[in-house]
């Protein structure tokens, strides 16, 4: 058979194919100490252990015979591409990486990176947002992205400001009723 009809490999070798945000052109990739520190630990993991423990169970399974049904050596290479992968992501965001310190704000009424502010909307509802790196954010913890609109609209205003965010249903009104920073170590 012709190899242009072949299937050679399932082609997850692309970095393109992670969807995570991408980091917008020009800027750097900032991040807290916090954030920073957990992105090494996993890179970490994923070199001293994960990857070896993968090596040794493909060798392993390599030395039993016929690859082309030997699921331990199939799913085993696909396993080492997965954290191969990983590991090139997490050494380019560490790469783009700028450790910004919160702390260095600490007592300042004005949201900088880092800051975690307490805000009201036009409904009365508050809400409790911390500005962190891409890499960092988790809406479900109230940790937002500092691209993220919310983040931009509330960059450089000051407690007791009131900010206009402009969201697909329209203009929104909030309220900054608090600002913090982690204090220094």
């Amino acid at each position: 058979m012709n190899k242009a009809f072949v299937k050679e490999s399932d082609g997850g070798d692309d970095d393109d194919d992670i969807a995570l945000p991408a980091i917008p052109a020009g800027s750097k990739n900032y991040m807290t100490p916090q954030g920073h520190q957990r992105i090494k630990d996993e890179l970490l993991q994923l070199i001293d252990v994960d990857r070896p423990e993968v090596v040794k169970i493909v060798s392993w399974a390599a030395s039993n015979g016929d690859r082309s049904e030997n699921g331990d050596y199939l799913y085993g290479k696909k396993r080492l591409r997965e954290i191969d992968r990983r590991i090139r992501f997490l050494t380019k965001r560490l790469d783009l990486a700028e450790v910004v310190d919160p702390a260095v704000h600490h007592g300042s009424d004005q949201i900088f990176f880092g800051a975690t502010i307490t805000y009201e909307n036009q409904r009365g509802e508050e809400h409790t947002v911390t500005i962190v790196g891409i890499d960092e954010l988790d809406p479900l913890k109230g940790k937002i992205s500092w691209i993220s609109p919310v983040a931009r609209a509330l960059t450089k205003s000051r407690e007791g400001d009131e900010v206009v965010l402009q969201t697909p249903s329209g203009v929104e009104q909030l309220t900054i009723l608090e600002v913090s920073y982690p204090a220094p170590r």
